[in-house]
């Protein structure tokens, strides 16, 4: 069944074109006005061959992008990295070790059931919006902006299509 699902999946760019992207980056780019810590977003449509084959989960895909995409390539240990796998209409959140520490796994499983309902719905931009609001909520509670100190946009702010 998952063969098939991979088989068929639904296809990223048709799901986030272009424009969307665009709307994606700039609310990552917003969103990080209001906290030190790094969003970034990518969405993989399916998974090869060999991958499924070694029984490859959601999770450890979502993990070898997050090192792939150099997340944890940040000052303070704040980077985030919010993943679709849409074969498996899979939603995962991977934190930096500094964020790990504060923020309870309920925490990103909630904030993963908000996005689910809304691709459920057929909503990938509404979705993946939410999914940043809610993780920009989450970073500005433990990484609020220093008063006075200019935030060095560490990361990259366009979505990764994988």
């Amino acid at each position: 069944m998952r063969l098939l699902r991979h088989v068929f999946a639904p296809s990223a760019r048709r799901l986030f074109p272009k424009q969307t992207l665009d709307t994606i980056a700039e609310a990552i780019k917003a969103s990080e006005r209001g906290h030190r810590g790094e969003v970034m977003f990518a969405v993989e449509a399916d998974l090869a061959l060999p991958l499924l084959w070694q029984g490859a989960t959601a999770r450890q895909r979502a993990e070898h992008a997050f090192a792939h995409l150099r997340t944890w390539d940040t000052r303070e240990n704040n980077g985030v990295l919010i993943y679709l796998l849409l074969a498996d209409h899979a939603i995962e959140i991977v934190a930096d070790r500094g964020v790990q520490a504060k923020v309870p796994a309920a925490q990103w499983r909630e904030v993963c059931r908000r996005m689910q309902e809304l691709l459920q719905a057929g909503q990938g931009e509404a979705a993946a919006l939410a999914g940043i609001a809610a993780v920009s909520e989450l970073l500005a509670e433990h990484y609020p902006p220093i008063a006075g100190e200019q935030d060095e946009d560490e990361l990259p702010n366009r979505p990764r299509l994988l």
